[in-house]
């Protein structure tokens, strides 16, 4: 199954904000439509009408000549093929064929469906030498089949992808179709005019990396417009989209492992390209490589002793390259090595996280924004929540994400009772809601830690204070004797305030007697957990680690009793 590409969905024409729920009133409805347009750019609101009434107008002249390059590619991270015949593909689970022009665009196939198909990913792809056949007369077709401007090869997100596919397949040796360069060309100079400044972040990035990209690919006056305009995006979103310490901004390992393998390939294009980048911009090559080891330095630190990554926001496996690909890939490019020497508790305070690592436990405490304000489509309602690992094994586990779309299961899998986390009165700490909104925000308070014996780290959120009750929410986390213990507290008026704690896949919860369980893992390894505070029970809940994954765990809950509860895990 080829999974999700990860904006895929953003990139699908939306309104500005979504369908509102039907249980709201109208008042509410009001209320809740502010509260998310209150954190926009102007650019976000005013960019769309300009996206929807500019139409760009394509010089029809010859392409720029192409650039000599001076070494090969290097062998990237690849996705899972998805060519299964010359006219054949398989995208999101779903078979389906192009075997004529109107199929580009089939209206009887699922649009994110189409959009895969325009990427071309299979170019680069897992054994694409295999394929290499069908790869000459498909990118041919589409050439012929897709006239200027008509389809949704044209939105910049897939004209994008693509660009960048059929650039690195050029380079690496693919046998291109008559006509390749000139519509290289056509499609370059259609998306420096279709920018995606209206949705910012990851899109804008995307659409930066390919005026980059092929302002080294070819050469000349117009070559090098195209990379002045995609530099002064890469620079400005550089800075906006990484945080102090290394972090994306938007706070999902998984887009920043995504994020970094685009920063290295463009500092792999600029390395068969020497010179030409630093010749236009001094500064650039350093900036790139710069960002590249910073972003390197916060995935280290946020994956698990099983060499993956922790699932907070809208995360899982399968979708970006692993860590170790990411790193491999960034060695191969000529970046050094990058040595980790963690303290036991280290704070990531740009993008807000806690690795604390004692003994044979592994946490990752998630004591920060739930991402940037004007843009929170990957957020899940997940404040203080955190993730723990005992040996290579993932014992508390966040339940990952198993669907994309506007549905009641994505908006569970987003909500407070799918986390680690206190949630009152049912209600999320963030107002997440339909695919990708967010608008009452939690905010972290009081954020303190020790790192000093007993090691402690607390903090509150004020997500609940919107309610009647005023409620504030607390957190404390403390290794003292071997015993890693969790306080929570909730201040107000309410009616039931609740702690959950989602156990991984296989491992087993049993009662020893009122107050205490035992806890072995899948491979047999056992502590002991006591709740020596809260009203607790076992239930069912489900793990999503892969889109299109749904596994049987169990999950404690723990009813806050007067206002607090504890539960304590015995690790050493």
């Amino acid at each position: 199954m080829t999974p999700v590409r990860p904006g895929d969905l953003e990139a699908s024409p939306e309104p500005l904000v979504g369908p509102l729920p039907e249980n709201l009133s109208g008042l509410q409805k009001a209320l809740r439509l502010f509260h998310t347009v209150k954190y926009l750019r102007p650019v976000q609101i005013y960019g769309r009408l300009w996206f929807k009434l500019h139409k760009p107008t394509v010089k029809n002249t010859a392409a720029p000549a192409l650039r000599a390059v001076a070494a090969e590619l290097c062998d990237a991270p690849s996705r899972p093929g998805s060519m299964t015949g010359p006219q054949s593909f398989e995208f999101l689970g779903k078979s389906g064929f192009c075997r004529d022009a109107s199929d580009w665009n089939n209206e009887a196939q699922e649009k994110l469906w189409l959009y895969n198909l325009h990427y071309f990913d299979d170019l680069t792809a897992e054994h694409a030498h295999e394929r290499s056949a069908w790869h000459k007369p498909i990118v041919g077709r589409w050439i012929e089949e897709n006239p200027i401007g008509f389809g949704n090869g044209w939105e910049p997100y897939p004209l994008s992808l693509r660009l960048v596919n059929w650039m690195q397949w050029s380079l690496s040796g693919g046998r291109v179709p008559r006509g390749f360069d000139a519509s290289l060309a056509t499609q370059i100079r259609y998306l420096s005019q279709r920018i995606e400044w209206h949705l910012q972040g990851n899109h804008l990035f995307v659409n930066g990396k390919a005026l980059l990209m092929a302002g080294l690919y070819f050469q000349g006056e117009e070559a090098n417009e195209w990379l002045k305009l995609g530099w002064s995006i890469i620079e400005r979103e550089l800075d906006e989209e990484f945080l102090s310490d290394g972090a994306h901004f938007e706070l999902s390992p998984m887009y920043h492992s995504i994020m970094l393998r685009d920063l290295i390939d463009l500092v792999d294009f600029s390395r068969i390209y020497p010179g030409v980048l630093e010749a236009a911009f001094p500064e650039a090559e350093a900036r790139l490589q710069d960002q590249v080891n910073s972003a390197r330095e916060w995935l280290a630190g946020m994956v698990h002793p099983d060499e993956e990554i922790s699932l907070f926001n809208d995360a899982a496996f399968g979708i970006a390259p692993s860590p170790a690909e990411v790193d491999q890939y960034a060695r191969a490019a000529g970046l050094p090595e990058v040595i980790h020497s963690w303290p036991s508790l280290h704070h990531f305070e740009g993008s807000g996280h806690v690795r604390w690592q004692r003994d044979d436990w592994t946490a990752f405490l998630d004591v920060g924004a739930i991402g940037p304000d004007y843009l929170p489509g990957h957020a899940h309602a997940d404040t203080l929540s955190f993730e723990l690992s005992l040996g290579q094994e993932r014992l508390i586990v966040d339940t990952g994400t198993g669907v994309y779309g506007d549905s009641p299961e994505r908006l569970r899998q987003r909500g407070s009772q799918a986390h680690n986390v206190v949630s009152v009165d049912g209600q999320n700490s963030s107002e997440v809601w339909s695919g990708f909104r967010v608008a009452r925000r939690a905010k972290v308070e009081d954020l303190e830690l020790s790192f000093t014996e007993p090691q402690r780290v607390s903090a509150c959120h004020n997500g609940y204070r919107r309610l009647s009750g005023n409620v504030t929410v607390a957190r404390a986390w403390e290794y003292r004797d071997g015993w890693l213990s969790v306080r929570d507290s909730a201040s107000g008026t309410y009616k039931r305030a609740v702690a959950r704690f989602h156990f991984g896949e296989g491992v087993l919860i049993e009662p020893k007697d009122e107050t205490s369980y035992t806890v072995t893992t899948a491979s047999g390894r056992s502590v002991e957990l006591r709740v020596p505070v809260g009203v607790h029970r076992i239930l069912n809940s489900t793990y999503h680690p892969r889109f299109g994954v749904s596994i049987p765990i169990r999950v404690l809950e723990v009813d806050l009793a007067k206002g607090w509860s504890e539960v304590a895990l015995q690790l050493n």
